[in-house]
């Protein structure tokens, strides 16, 4: 057989099965195409000779975009079972992957967090409850605490008894009315609209969000009182006015989704307003490199801290943000050594706009294993005053919070609650910046499809329904302030650990 002459292109036949597969009943579809408009995918579309909606499987994501606003309820999207042999070594979806890059030769991108079936160790954690001896308390009756600072504390204070005043030299701190924030998720990887929303939300109940490394749009100045600036190693959008706009700084150096790699927004999302706030040409990747490359050591991060401190007048925190690794506590000592007022800490299932699959799903630890490894290095050596610790990656709920913080978090990020509050289906195609519900896009007809004001709405009723329960688990706990429970693992308990776990969680098994 002759080999095929040169410039040849082969006509490749795809392999690849559907994912998802629509069921369209046409005994009560009306056929208004409704779904075909919603569908940015093109799914969905309507045979006029045939009178019916027909469905090209292959594209469809289970977005669940058709399915909520059919006015008949007459489509059904069902996930077939592939018709692969039982193999416990080759799965369906490791084989619909490699067939995938056979046909593509690229890197497989996804979006969100990791879905794989690691530990879970929150759900291994059970609290614990006052009973007889140690009173529980009632929120609805008495005061519960929540407000929390971030920031260096004194290594001193002085109290005087005469006049009960407290000093100690203070250094710029955030003040938290609940202890969540709203991770970084930048502009261009979201769109305009979901930033305003987490901006309005956090002003409103008095706490923070992100702006990610892509700058802040100018619209969104006037609301830095309750945003925190990211400078990661791309400098998109970085300069002095972005710096002075926020009430701190944070420099990323990883994120959980994606350690040791860079970031990248596919140049299909760089839209004019995104290029301008990034200061990068419209249509282009952004591709920011893995490392800063002005910072190879703790020293170098030293400089950098100190820099942002000169260049925002000592006025404000400066954070700095890292994967969670396996030696994450020995490089948070060194972060804090560096002059570093927080410490975040984005573990295994931090969610992302765009990463290769095989970084997002095998690279980094559990937050919780990196939470308690962090909090009890920095006592051992004396250090845990001079910053705090803020903890990422896989919060579902305000029951994960609570043990975040009683394992040693001061407080928690958070970005996939509250996409999921603004109608997220966590469909993992962030990444094609075609989003049906108008939040991982900047196509400006898709961004109409999220309201802003009821986005910010539906997220203000999140942090005060979370807020609420924490108060009730608090009051269970016969604790009447947040700051009584962290680091106080005499609280939790864990079901199912082996002694390894409980070691570096530094927990007692239930019962004991």
């Amino acid at each position: 057989m002759s080999l095929p002459v040169k410039g040849y292109e082969p006509n490749i036949k795809s392999y690849l099965q559907p994912e998802y597969r629509l069921e369209i009943r046409d005994d009560t579809c009306i056929r208004c195409g409704v779904c075909t408009r919603q569908c940015t995918y093109g799914v969905l579309s309507l045979d006029e000779e045939a009178d019916r909606i027909v469905a090209d499987h292959v594209k469809c994501v289970n977005c669940n975009r058709c399915v909520l606003f059919c006015p008949t309820n007459s489509i059904i999207v069902t996930r077939p079972p592939l018709s692969h042999r039982d193999n416990a070594n080759w799965t369906p979806g490791d084989i619909y992957t490699l067939c995938k890059q056979a046909e593509t030769g690229g890197v497989m991108l996804t979006g969100m967090g990791n879905p794989r079936d690691f530990p879970i160790y929150w759900d291994k954690l059970l609290l614990n409850a006052s009973q007889v001896t140690n009173p529980s308390i009632d929120p609805l009756r008495e005061p519960m605490e929540l407000r929390t600072y971030l920031g260096r504390k004194p290594d001193f204070v002085k109290f005087d008894p005469e006049t009960c005043d407290v000093s100690g030299e203070m250094g710029p701190h955030l003040r938290l009315e609940t202890p969540i924030m709203f991770s970084a998720m930048s502009y261009g990887s979201v769109s305009l609209h979901i930033h305003h929303a987490l901006a309005m939300a956090t002003k409103r109940f008095g706490t923070f969000w992100n702006t990610g490394e892509g700058g802040l749009h100018p619209t969104l100045y006037k609301y830095g009182a309750n945003t925190i600036v990211q400078c990661a190693s791309g400098r998109f959008g970085v300069h002095s006015d972005y710096l002075n706009a926020g009430a701190a700084v944070e420099i990323k150096i990883g994120q959980g989704a994606k350690p040791g790699i860079g970031g990248h927004l596919p140049g299909e999302k760089v839209s004019l307003d995104v290029s301008q706030t990034r200061m990068i040409p419209e249509g282009t990747d952004a591709l920011s490199p893995a490392p800063h490359h002005d910072i190879y050591s703790i020293e170098d991060l030293s400089q950098l801290v100190h820099a942002i401190k000169e260049a925002t007048d000592w006025k404000k925190p400066v954070a700095v943000k890292i994967a969670a690794v396996h030696n994450s506590a020995a490089i948070a000592s060194g972060i804090v050594r560096a002059g570093a007022d927080i410490v975040a800490l984005d573990g295994l299932r931090g969610a992302t706009g765009a990463a290769p699959t095989i970084i997002r799903d095998n690279v980094g630890i559990p937050i919780e294993l990196a939470t308690a490894a962090v909090d009890a290095r920095l006592r051992e050596e004396g250090i845990r005053n001079r910053a705090s610790v803020v903890i990422a990656g896989g919060i579902r709920n305000s029951a994960d919070i609570i043990k975040a913080i009683a394992l040693g978090a001061d407080a928690i990020y958070c970005a996939t609650p509250a996409l999921v509050a603004m109608g997220c289906q966590v469909c993992q195609r962030c990444y094609t910046g075609k989003c049906p519900w108008g939040i991982t896009t900047t196509d400006p007809y898709i961004m109409k499809r999220i309201n802003p004001y009821i986005a910010a709405e539906r997220v203000h009723n999140l942090l005060k329904a979370w807020s609420m329960e924490m108060k009730e688990m608090l009051g269970g706990m016969g604790v009447n302030s947040i700051e009584s429970l962290r680091g106080n693992r005499l609280h939790l308990r864990g079901v199912g650990l082996n002694s390894e776990e409980l070691r570096i969680l530094g927990v007692k098994h239930a019962g004991d």
